[in-house]
């Protein structure tokens, strides 16, 4: 079986939650890439849980820090405690995030 390049396509101006949640991965800032357990909604925030046991409060933001670099792909390296899997750190750098849904 030969592995083929597949590429996913997200839209770029989601929320933030849409985008956590799809992709379970966040970008801390120091350049940290951590793995997401949970994520709650509480109104305009959210609370986010990582696998290494960190909880925060962020806001619930298209344009806010968080969201730019996970589109551009600006974190340095993963998590050491989070464990992240290859397979999915492989499948976030395929992914290209458009303007338009294909």
């Amino acid at each position: 079986m030969v592995n083929e390049k597949v590429v996913r396509y997200l839209y770029k101006n989601q929320s933030l939650y849409q985008l956590i949640n799809k992709i379970k991965l966040w970008p801390s800032r120091t350049g940290v890439l951590h793995g997401v357990k949970t994520v709650e909604t509480k109104g305009n925030t959210m609370i986010i849980t990582t696998h290494c046991g960190e909880s925060f409060v962020v806001w619930n933001s298209k344009n806010g820090r968080s969201a730019r670099w996970l589109r551009n792909r600006w974190c340095r390296k993963p998590c050491v405690k989070c464990k992240i899997p290859e397979w999915k750190l492989e499948k976030y750098s395929q992914t290209v995030f458009s303007d338009v849904r294909r």
